[in-house]
């Protein structure tokens, strides 16, 4: 049977939108403190966006992700740099096959473990393994936040089929009742989770259009829409609806700068 999640972010390909966030990558692990020798899993790693950078501190990492493709793409990156700390490879974070309990200092996931099934399943599997009195970190998109991505989801949505019976939203780990609640039954208490808002940015040399045709192309998500709206008749109209939203958000007067808010939360391993 198909991995549903695995086709989605095995479509086209991410790297071309992590090439517009490598800044804010950086510059989220430049605040999480780490030093050299910390054991790191980042978690829905994608092509290495935080792991890298995380890499480059001296810290061991380990960098996992659904996608095939995406994991291949990480490793050429890490060896094109000649960084030999950081390892990546396939898994799925509902079931973290193959990694020991308590293995590591801080287990990280930007906008990649989210998009898990099974979110009880995945806040367990990042519990597990990391040590006691390490921690979890998590970057999570924002239901309803005005800002750029959770409102391309939010689009994308409106144009896609209805999801499948069963169907947890990925945008409920930007709730902090939910967040906590998911920790909480993994053993974590409610006041060894802090959830805070931060900022991210994408940058692109050419204008809004441009960056909006690349999400049109290479981003899963936004695919199935354009696939799903052109069998409606209706492709057009939704890239109406994009193009508007992107050239709103834009704070760049030459090429494109757009920054989206995102949950930061932070959990205290027991």
């Amino acid at each position: 049977m198909e991995n549903a999640n695995r086709a989605l972010w095995e479509k086209g390909d991410f790297t071309r939108i992590a090439e517009t966030m490598r800044g804010s990558g950086e510059a989220l692990v430049a605040g999480l403190g780490i030093d050299a020798g910390t054991r790191v899993l980042d978690l829905g790693c994608g092509d290495g966006t935080t792991a890298i950078p995380a890499a480059r501190t001296g810290a061991e990492v380990v960098g996992v992700d659904i996608a095939a493709n995406l994991v291949a793409a990480a490793r050429a990156r890490a060896a094109e740099l000649d960084l030999h700390n950081v390892r990546f490879e396939q898994g799925d974070a509902t079931d973290l096959d193959g990694i020991d309990d308590a293995g590591f200092d801080l287990t990280l996931s930007v906008f990649g473990a989210m998009f898990a099934p099974r979110p009880y399943d995945v806040a367990k599997e990042m519990v597990r393994v990391t040590r006691p009195g390490g921690r979890v970190v998590m970057a999570n998109w924002i239901p309803g936040d005005p800002t750029l991505v959770a409102q391309i989801l939010r689009v994308s949505a409106a144009y896609s089929p209805p999801p499948p019976d069963g169907f947890v939203s990925p945008m409920a780990w930007g709730v902090e009742d939910e967040v906590k609640e998911r920790f909480g039954a993994a053993g974590v208490p409610a006041d060894q989770v802090t959830c805070d808002r931060a900022h991210w940015n994408f940058h692109f040399d050419g204008p809004p259009r441009e960056l909006l045709a690349t999400f049109e192309g290479y981003y899963g998500p936004t695919m199935n829409a354009f696939a799903a709206a052109a069998g409606d008749g209706r492709e057009e109209e939704l890239r109406a609806e994009l193009e508007a939203l992107f050239e709103a958000q834009n704070e760049a007067e030459q090429g494109t700068s757009i920054t989206a808010t995102f949950l930061l939360v932070n959990v205290s391993r027991p």
